[in-house]
């Protein structure tokens, strides 16, 4: 009758965890945040000779769509990038797929049809850009002499090397036709209303799809010190050192940015918020572990999984909630991403130290999807990894080859939730009852 009642405990756990999730995801719904960010602009398109509209990232169609109606009388032109996973048609607008978490051939399309809109403004006319998560890999406009596969192996260099998305994005910006403010300046005889779903900590604009419309959040300098950091400098291939020795020998200052005006519409802090407000229905304490959870996704697995010995302690249910991107440093071969890896790190750790209540621990991408899987993430309970090992997988030599995938997909413990039209970060969320 005892395990009953645990197994109970465990389904109505996974179910207020998945929920608390989908909460997450709705408040930043991109449509919505867009409605209410144009709603406070109306005299600026009325000023307006013309509109363009770009829009590009995971939620850059439902952004697009919920820009129309406000827009439709003067627009001259809209394009949308998005990944395929998320691809809509919408009527008045040339919708591209691009590659994600690596760029392709759609990603150089998509950029090129960027920057054909952003060159054709003209005085007078307004430029809105919907920027969301994911713009970077999505939009690929190399320098010149950068070939597709040379971005793409910078790409997989900095995912691999564990660098966080502020450093991946400084990087990133050192070799974009578009990116560290390059599609600002493109359109700078215009006025430029930028509106961008963040998916970085502090949500800085700079950062943020690797800043196309606003001032770089790091110098030059700070970027080639990432690759140093990493040991990456002297093996990348050699259209883009070349790249580099004349970015270094022609040092340019960017022209002003007074005619761009930059808004966070939605962010992983409004997200995580919505979660905590909804998790006091039902959780007495909640806890917000950080405001942006960053590093090794083994240490970040120790510091939550300390928290919940800790919680398991104190009297009546808990919630430990947070939100942000650890980093996994892949040295396997296997599949998965990082939601899914902490997970799994985190129930093996409570193999060593029992948390002594039921519990469930759930992380997920707000997009939908954890690195190049279906998934969104994980979510695991105390019986996660012995469903492992009776169903015939050894968890730990699983996750020493970086393939998180296969182990909590033996446990059916993979957080499948499809693409959400929106990305925003990762949400973390561990319920004890």
């Amino acid at each position: 009758m005892q395990r009953d009642c645990s197994v109970s405990a465990l389904v109505k756990l996974r179910q207020q965890a998945t929920a608390l999730f989908r909460e997450g995801i709705a408040a930043s719904d991109p449509e919505q945040a867009v409605i209410s960010a144009l709603e406070t602009r109306l005299d600026d398109i009325a000023a307006a000779k013309r509109v363009i509209l770009i829009a590009f990232g995971k939620a850059a169609c439902p952004m697009a769509r919920a820009a129309l109606p406000f827009v439709q009388g003067k627009l001259h032109s809209a394009c949308a990038v998005t990944n395929s996973e998320n691809l809509a048609e919408i009527d008045g607008v040339e919708v591209i797929a691009g590659g994600h978490p690596l760029p392709d051939e759609g990603s150089v399309k998509g950029a090129d049809a960027i920057e054909a809109a952003a060159r054709a403004a003209e005085p007078g006319d307004l430029v809105l850009v919907l920027v969301s998560g994911g713009g970077s890999a999505l939009t690929c406009a190399p320098a010149p002499r950068i070939a597709l596969a040379d971005k793409i192996a910078l790409n997989d260099m900095l995912i691999r090397c564990g660098a966080d998305i502020s450093e991946i994005n400084a990087v990133r910006q050192l070799f974009s036709r578009l990116k560290g403010g390059r599609l600002a300046q493109l359109a700078s005889r215009a006025k430029v209303l930028s509106l961008i779903l963040s998916d970085v900590p502090g949500d800085d604009v700079g950062t943020i799809a690797s800043g196309p419309t606003a001032r770089p959040s790091a110098t030059q300098a700070e970027a080639l010190a990432v690759l140093d950091r990493y040991s990456l400098t002297n093996i990348l291939p050699p259209a883009l050192k070349a790249h580099l020795d004349q970015l270094v020998e022609n040092a340019q200052a960017l022209a002003p940015f007074d005619h761009v005006e930059n808004f966070v519409i939605g962010s992983n802090g409004i997200s995580l918020q919505r979660v905590m407000n909804r998790a006091e229905a039902n959780y007495p304490v909640v806890v917000k572990a950080d405001d942006w959870l960053s590093g090794d996704v083994s240490d970040v697995a120790k510091t939550l999984h300390r928290m919940a010995v800790f919680a398991a302690n104190q009297r009546g249910p808990v919630a430990i909630v947070a939100g942000g991107e650890p980093t996994v440093r892949v040295a396997g071969n296997g599949k998965g991403g990082r939601n899914q890896e902490l997970v799994l790190r985190f129930a093996l750790l409570n193999e060593w130290t029992s948390i002594k209540r039921p519990w469930v621990f759930l992380s997920g991408g707000t997009d939908g999807r954890d690195g190049p899987t279906d998934a969104a993430g994980g979510i695991v309970d105390p019986g996660s990894t012995s469903w492992m090992r009776k169903l015939g997988c050894d968890p730990v030599a699983l996750l020493q080859n970086n393939d998180s995938y296969h182990a909590l997909a033996s446990s059916g413990d993979l957080l499948m939730t499809g693409a959400t039209g929106t990305n925003v970060a990762d949400l973390q969320i561990l319920l004890l009852h």
